[in-house]
């Protein structure tokens, strides 16, 4: 199973170099300067291409987490951004990052590479789960998921939980066939339902309104929510896939078990003070949980729809 995982990994990681890179500027981190040798800090990872922007929302629940574990000899919270999930990998393998926050597909497959493990539900924007939905324009004439086959659907990344896994998994399971695409003008057979990656929701909803494709996918939020209603208006729901977790925490592996174990405390309490509730607000956080069904009933689903969606040929 590793192995297959590896795999999927590659490829995955192979696309978002390709068709959605990041750029290549060199990851930030603070402090800026070396701590002296008798401070340890707890250290929160995520990868993004906006340093500043992820540093501003995380380094006070760094701060917070700290000053809860300083009986544990945590002197200090601290950020690093990298630029490339192989760069977080890494990051996590060599114990430079302790907590790395995503949405499950790329949290499982960043877990299975660096050894690292799910612990905790992030209740990001203060939604526990979320889904997707496939959805076509009303001018295609698509009004259910079977008339998909021959057209193109767009979706937003080859590691995206609700942009790829979720409507692919969903597709799969009801019958489609389905063929990765580099360009939404390629050829797409009567018999396959095409796929390309639009790298952003906002671009998937652009490309069907603008009859690039005829139908894409996003998250319930985005369709429910954040789409003007004007847009909206033109468009056909063809189908909602099951729900999965909004977001996910990942602690690296040889962690001290105490401090797991401090670090687990004070995360899923700090909604129940003013204080911690404060600083939550500031990380688009509402709570941290555990999974209400335990991790191996959550992991085990995800590993099935990774599993489904392994042999999808990708361009």
């Amino acid at each position: 199973m590793y192995g297959k995982m590896a795999h999927h990994f590659l490829i995955a990681l192979i696309f978002i170099l390709a068709a959605c890179a990041a750029p290549t500027s060199q990851p930030t981190q603070t402090p800026p300067t070396e701590a002296p040798i008798n401070e340890r800090f707890i250290v929160f990872g995520d990868i993004s291409d906006d340093p500043a922007e992820v540093i501003e929302g995380a380094q006070p629940i760094a701060d917070y987490l700290a000053a809860q574990l300083s009986q544990h000899g945590i002197t200090g919270g601290q950020v690093k951004v990298a630029t490339s999930t192989e760069e977080m990998i890494e990051l996590l393998k060599k114990g430079e990052v302790d907590l790395y926050f995503d949405s499950t597909y790329p949290a499982t497959l960043i877990s299975d590479a660096s050894g690292a493990q799910v612990v905790l539900r992030r209740w990001k924007f203060g939604v526990e789960t979320y889904h997707s939905v496939i959805f076509a324009s009303k001018e295609s004439g698509i009004t259910s998921i079977e008339d998909l086959k021959g057209k193109m659907v767009a979706m937003d990344a080859p590691y995206s939980t609700s942009g790829f896994l979720l409507p692919a998994v969903y597709l799969t399971e009801n019958g489609l066939t389905l063929t990765g695409k580099a360009n939404n003008s390629d050829p797409v057979g009567s018999e396959e339902v095409g796929i390309v990656f639009a790298c952003d929701d906002q671009n998937v909803l652009q490309w069907v309104l603008s009859g690039l494709t005829p139908a894409g996918v996003t998250d319930d939020y985005n369709f429910d929510t954040a789409f003007p209603p004007e847009a909206t208006e033109k468009l056909v729901e063809l189908a909602r896939t099951e729900s999965t977790p909004r977001q996910v925490m990942v602690m690296r592996s040889g962690m001290d078990p105490k401090l797991q174990d401090a670090i687990l405390q004070a995360l899923t309490t700090m909604h129940e003070s003013p204080e911690g509730q404060a600083v939550l607000d500031n990380f688009q956080t509402t709570r941290f949980d555990v999974f209400p069904e335990g991790i191996d009933a959550a992991s085990s689903r995800m590993r099935e729809m990774m599993e489904i969606i392994k042999d999808i040929p990708l361009p």
